[in-house]
């Protein structure tokens, strides 16, 4: 089954068996009957399961190339059972350039528990060797990075953590599976926020995880049971619907972000545009190689580097909603540094090239025409 088809069918019964519905139902219950202790249907509470989230739980699967799906009640519940297959003294090689939330997850919880985090630029992926120990446990990586559209290659990275026997966790919300398949290049988990691009109508807010080792979903599926971060039927009923015109979506997002970021580039007020589809973006031939597209997701910085400047420009915007999250239908703009990455000190998120200028846009699928419109009013 290819990867269109998959989005609509994979995973899934070709209709529910009670009525022949060709939507899964939602159901909403928190608990099920049982005839005699123990013997139900499959489902006893909804914490540990529900059918719902199941049928959205193998949709992930299927669109990943993976064998197990995992749904959360947010992205960040997500990363917070990854974090804890760990344990007091292990270490973390992770993107230095990463989503906000991520970063302070790591910093201001996980540490506190005795894990150590280090947060290294991973362009050239031979960099990460050079910081592993005994006591590595887990490389995490963004690609694209979130939001200076770095590109790290998986493969790589893969290689060297089956080397030393130490768990790959990618973070794929930005490309989606439809760009990129991480499990095929060899990494052991795949994270996305469903809220994003998956569910693609920001009116959700969910968290999966992907994996094709039975052990390991075996350990996160405990994790997630016991702790209980779990999504709702109805969100998992709005995702799996999200899922189904995913392929469609990603096109028109990568036709517009293409026209935007060479609309940008060739702008005279704008000093640099990150967009991975560029020759001379870094890592641009290994974006080629693992990605099937350069997605919509562009970040950019007017000459002079002004923060007032900035702040006018995503003021000034009428189509693009200034507004936190990214990967819906809508255009949506973000001022990092005050935003969705404020959370980092600014001395770190410099070092990234998160300077107080630098402006992301998360490309939707309205007409381009209306879309560079606005830029062009809003930049001036």
């Amino acid at each position: 089954m290819k990867f269109n088809t998959k989005t609509i069918h994979g995973g899934q019964h070709d209709v529910d068996p009670a009525y022949g519905s060709v939507m899964p139902p939602i159901y909403q219950t928190s608990t099920y009957s049982q005839s005699t202790p123990g013997g139900h249907k499959g489902f006893e509470y909804s914490r540990s399961g529900n059918p719902t989230r199941a049928a959205l739980e193998r949709s992930l699967a299927s669109i990943e190339n993976g064998n197990y799906g995992l749904a959360f009640g947010s992205g960040l519940a997500a990363i917070d059972a990854v974090i804890k297959l760990l344990e007091p003294g292990d270490e973390v090689i992770s993107t230095n350039d990463l989503y906000g939330g991520s970063y302070r997850l790591f910093t201001k919880i996980f540490e506190g528990f005795g894990i150590k985090f280090h947060f290294i630029g991973m362009e050239n992926a031979a960099t990460i060797e050079s910081y592993l120990t005994d006591k590595t446990k887990l490389i995490w990586v963004e690609t694209p990075t979130n939001p200076m559209m770095s590109i790290i290659d998986i493969q790589a990275a893969a290689n060297i953590a089956k080397k030393h026997n130490v768990l790959l966790a990618v973070d794929n919300t930005f490309a989606t599976p439809f760009l990129q398949q991480p499990l095929d290049l060899g990494a052991d988990i795949v994270m996305h926020s469903a809220t994003k691009y998956l569910g693609g109508h920001s009116d959700v807010v969910m968290g999966a995880l992907v994996v094709k080792d039975k052990a390991l979903a075996e350990k996160l599926y405990f994790i997630q049971n016991a702790s209980g971060a779990v999504c709702g039927p109805q969100d998992s009923f709005l995702v799996l619907r999200g899922i189904k015109t995913l392929h469609i979506r990603m096109q028109r997002h990568c036709e517009n972000g293409k026209a935007i970021a060479e609309y940008l580039k060739a702008h005279a007020k704008i000093e640099k545009v990150y967009w991975p589809g560029f020759e001379e973006h870094p890592n641009h031939e290994i974006a080629k190689s693992q990605m099937r597209d350069f997605g919509g997701m562009i970040s950019f910085v007017t000459k002079g580097n002004n923060y007032d400047e900035a702040i006018k420009i995503v003021e000034r915007l009428k189509i693009f909603t200034l507004a936190e999250s990214l990967g819906g239908v809508e255009s949506l703009a973000g001022h990092p540094a005050s935003m969705t990455h404020a959370s980092i000190p600014k001395e770190e998120r410099e070092k990234t090239g998160v300077v107080d200028s630098l402006i992301r846009l998360s490309v939707g699928i309205e007409d381009i025409d209306d879309l560079i419109a606005d830029l062009k009013q809003a930049i001036g």
